[in-house]
């Protein structure tokens, strides 16, 4: 993993930052998996991405991309 291991962390234990972030309820944090993965054509890494869970199809994928 090469990512700022500090967001990464952040967003590992505390998943409900983004959606408090965003204006969400935090509780959202709850049907997500906080990952981090690389865009295969321009290796292109992001600091990660919170994918929802198989139960919860229709929810939005959020991408984060700390500066």
């Amino acid at each position: 993993m090469k990512t700022d291991k500090i967001f990464y962390t952040l967003f590992q234990v505390f998943p409900e930052l983004l959606f408090q972030l965003l204006g969400e309820s935090p509780n959202l944090a709850q049907n997500y998996q906080f990952k981090s993965i690389e865009i295969k054509e321009l290796a292109f890494r992001l600091d990660g991405v919170f994918i929802p869970d198989a139960d919860h199809p229709d929810y939005p994928l959020y991408f984060v991309e700390v500066q």
